[in-house]
């Protein structure tokens, strides 16, 4: 389905070794997919289910016959997983998550019969109640719902069955027993990527598709440490971002994309599910910089490095806590450190310097001296965010980031 990497990409921007200390085996590898992994073959949309709604069940509570923190034996852990996009497809968010969880099964010896994946719409709350019903009929005693539509979904269900472990991805609910919630650092990563993006622009022009706009923090928090990062290296590049307000819209992601090369703009970032930014980036003959998972296998002539996601620390974690008794029902935030966020290693044709700024600020990032989101700040509007000598907390950049760095430009 895909052309494998040709040409030799260097050494050091993976932090290797940074895992959840005591925790994992190993973190799998953002390219190391099986030959036949883009079938179909063990992947379950919800309208291709039979298995009956049982969401007025009383007890709620088949399926499981483990009280939550009592621990589970290896081999009789049962995982579902809930995706909006077929992983298969081979790039983009769920596939990564994908990885993680194919990871996790490595880590643990999980065989595949016990692990479920669902692929549902996660606007649709009547579908994701049914799937995750479907999953603990199927047996399933640890449920991942790893996309913020699902959340409110997930939060009703963890009540209606208390014996069930259920995890949330991107979201803020929880209860603090047996539904948690689990994000992470990526503006770290973004921050990376902007420093490669500012060496390597030549038009100071550098384009970024993003899902939502800035009243959503998650994607805003991104573009501005994406946008810091650059202006630390490239004070004269500016960032133009083209919103599609949605999550995954192929037809709108390349209509965004389009925009903005035809603007001018000779690096492409994104924060969006589909590949187009880069694949089009490569179309022009410019530079792009991946998300999600490692890009440079579908533009390997043109990707600088990708911002990507190592699900897998979190995964195996996880379930590792539920089998040995340890879960705490606590929610998880891990970012570099924790080997939860990283970039690739860069592209060889990437300007000189490059290497040894994004390693500099790796460190720093490592070792506290930079925290990305830090002192005074100015938005693009003139509004000064932040204090001297201060950091934005964890609250406010999970949360209360709805304006723009001084170098973005929103393109309408």
């Amino acid at each position: 389905m895909w052309g494998r990497v040709r040409g030799k990409r260097t050494a050091g921007c993976l932090i290797a070794g940074l895992l959840l200390a005591g925790s994992l085996a190993g973190c799998g590898d953002s390219a190391g997919q099986p030959d036949d992994y883009v079938t179909n073959e063990g992947y379950e949309t919800a309208a291709e289910s039979t298995v009956e709604n049982t969401a007025d069940s009383p007890e709620g509570d088949e399926g499981a016959e483990n009280a939550v923190g009592a621990g589970i034996a290896r081999e009789d852990v049962k995982v579902g997983v809930l995706y909006i996009t077929d992983p298969a497809e081979g790039s983009g968010y769920s596939y990564t998550h994908d990885l993680g969880i194919r990871a996790m099964q490595s880590n643990l010896n999980l065989a595949e019969e016990q692990v479920v994946r669902k692929i549902v719409d996660d606007g649709d709350t009547a579908a994701t109640k049914k799937a995750i019903e479907e999953c603990i009929a199927d047996g399933c005693n640890v449920i991942f719902t790893t996309s913020w539509g699902y959340m409110e979904a997930t939060a009703e269900m963890a009540e209606l069955y208390p014996d069930i472990y259920f995890s949330h991805g991107t979201g803020y609910m929880s209860n603090g027993k047996n539904f948690n919630n689990y994000f992470g650092r990526i503006y770290q990563a973004r921050y990376l990527s902007g420093i490669v993006a500012g060496l390597n622009t030549k038009s100071n022009q550098i384009g970024y598709v993003a899902a939502q706009d800035s009243s959503n923090s998650e994607v805003t928090g991104g573009i501005d440490a994406f946008a810091i990062g650059v202006a630390s290296v490239n004070p004269e590049a500016k960032i133009f971002v083209s919103v599609t307000n949605s999550w995954y819209d192929p037809p709108k992601e390349e209509e965004a994309s389009r925009k903005l090369l035809d603007m001018g703009c000779d690096v492409m970032a994104q924060h969006c599910d589909t590949p187009y930014p880069l694949t089009l980036a490569q179309e022009y003959g410019v530079y792009g910089i991946g998300y999600n998972s490692d890009m440079s296998k579908d533009v390997p002539e043109t990707c600088l490095c990708s911002v990507i996601w190592n699900w897998s620390a979190y995964y195996t974690a996880a379930v590792d806590s539920i089998i040995n008794g340890t879960w705490s029902g606590e929610n998880y935030y891990g970012g570099i450190g924790e080997g939860l966020v990283q970039i690739t290693d860069l592209a060889s044709f990437c300007a000189e310097g490059t290497q040894e700024k994004v390693s500099e600020a790796t460190t720093a990032l490592l070792n506290g001296s930079c925290n990305v989101f830090d002192g005074e700040m100015t938005t693009n509007t003139g509004e000064v965010i932040g204090s001297a000598g201060s950091t934005l907390d964890d609250a406010t950049i999970t949360g209360a980031i709805n304006w723009y760095y001084e170098n973005v430009v929103v393109v309408e």
